[in-house]
């Protein structure tokens, strides 16, 4: 082979060794910072996330989410919603260098279920049967607590490719005490009766048995991430 046969493919590989190492280092100096939009069982969310190094990479972020139910609880029909503010702060583990991680961290902020129904119907509260006159509208509360560890699986490879854009998901669950369970009535014959207050109680202890299993949130969360 000529001299000048084997210019063109040693420059050619020169070129390609020199753009891929300028396209290393440039990987490497970006910033550690990115941020995502998510959404998932949480509700509508945007993170900030911050890279440690390639194992560790702290999250921060804020999530909103609002959806109307039906809900039965005893005898009575609830029109439900479920009203969930938070702001979370979770550390990733990444233990392969690769997107897979593991994530540990806490939700902070207002997790309320609003109840209210109108029965048409006799129905039974606390353990004994009443009118609709005499109960009027029934409003209650479930309220969970304010701060609700978490522990999760998922994959975000914002800090592993070279693009600006990226992809994340993750599945786990966020845990807290057994919620509180408030209830009330109005515009009943027996609204104020003590006794009738007394079943009301009673009721809403049944009800707060009835909701601990919403101690428990199935954490679902899909992302767009960017990164500058």
């Amino acid at each position: 082979m000529t001299r000048t046969a084997l210019i063109a493919p040693l420059t050619a590989l020169a070129v390609l060794a020199c753009t891929a190492g300028a396209a290393e280092a440039q990987s490497r100096n970006r910033s550690p910072i990115t941020a995502a939009l998510n959404l998932g069982t949480t509700g509508v969310g945007a993170e900030a996330q911050m890279a440690l190094g390639p194992v560790f990479v702290l999250r921060a972020g804020i999530d909103t989410l609002g959806y109307d139910f039906d809900q039965s609880y005893s005898d009575v029909d609830y029109a439900g919603r479920f009203d969930f503010d938070t702001v979370s702060g979770a550390v990733d583990l990444h233990p392969f260098l690769n997107g897979w991680f593991v994530s540990g961290g806490v939700y902070v902020g207002e997790r309320t279920i609003h109840l209210n129904g109108t029965p048409n119907a006799p129905v039974e509260i606390g353990g004994q049967t009443f009118t609709p006159q005499q109960v009027g509208t029934l409003s209650g509360r479930v309220k969970l607590s304010d701060t609700a560890p978490f522990v999760g699986v998922g994959y975000d490879d914002a800090f592993y490719r070279r693009g600006t854009w990226g992809f994340r998901g993750l599945v786990g669950v966020a845990w807290s005490r057994t919620p509180e369970v408030g209830l009330n009535a109005e515009g009943g014959t027996l609204s104020n009766d003590p006794a009738f207050r007394a079943r009301l109680e009673q009721e809403a202890r049944d009800i707060q048995e009835d909701a601990e299993d919403k101690a428990f949130f199935p954490i679902v969360q899909l992302g767009l991430t960017a990164r500058f």
